[in-house]
């Protein structure tokens, strides 16, 4: 049963950005697995019925082609995938909980048929409605994008914002408040995804 992140979750991120080293995860991999790998399965778990079956990320980095060569990352992400590279998505780090939902990767053919869509009148207004949408309830837009435009668009196309997106995703920061250490955080996550439900559906519509 979720029964939210303790303050010790927050502890532990903050102490790993200071020592990202093996000695320090060695000694802490108890605090790890017991205050944030734990609640975000039992986190997810709460939310499967409703959203689908989710997944931990790993807590270790690739360094194989970084110059940073930390071998820890300094959070924890939760997803459940409605199609590959689509989704909703949680984190907890250092600074509390984050939550946000959308097209994070795409395959040369999902971009296409993404673009393709932005670029029909009926489809490219909705996307562009539930965009603004969000903005207007505090979520931050983000994504992979293009300085110029696509190859071939006109520079005069009503959505050449959207189109320059290779990826775009919504998210909120809702921080470390109360209560981020009781049951009530699965029902702010919930909230948040089922407000984040009309972009990864748009999302997996196009690319399914």
């Amino acid at each position: 049963m979720f029964t939210g992140f303790p303050t010790t979750a927050l502890d532990f991120y903050e102490d790993l950005e200071a020592d990202n080293s093996k000695v320090f995860w060695t000694s802490h991999r108890s605090v790890y697995d017991t205050a944030v790998r734990a609640p975000m399965v039992a986190l997810l778990d709460e939310l499967e019925s409703e959203f689908g079956s989710g997944k931990v990320f790993r807590p270790y980095r690739d360094v194989r082609f970084s110059k940073d060569k930390t071998p820890y990352k300094t959070h924890q992400g939760g997803v459940v995938e409605t199609c590959p590279g689509v989704g909703f998505y949680v984190q907890i780090d250092a600074s509390g909980l984050f939550v946000a939902g959308g097209f994070y990767s795409s395959t040369p053919d999902q971009l296409a048929r993404y673009r393709a869509a932005v670029d029909d009148d009926r489809r490219g207004r909705a996307l562009q409605r539930t965009v603004r949408a969000l903005k207007r309830s505090g979520y931050d837009i983000d994504g992979d994008r293009l300085r110029t435009r696509p190859r071939g668009t006109d520079p005069a196309h009503p959505r050449l914002d959207l189109l320059r997106h290779r990826t775009l995703s919504a998210g909120v920061h809702l921080g470390c408040p109360d209560w981020l250490d009781s049951a009530e955080a699965a029902d702010r996550v919930r909230d948040a995804w089922r407000t984040l439900r009309p972009l990864v559906d748009w999302f997996t519509a196009t690319s399914a």
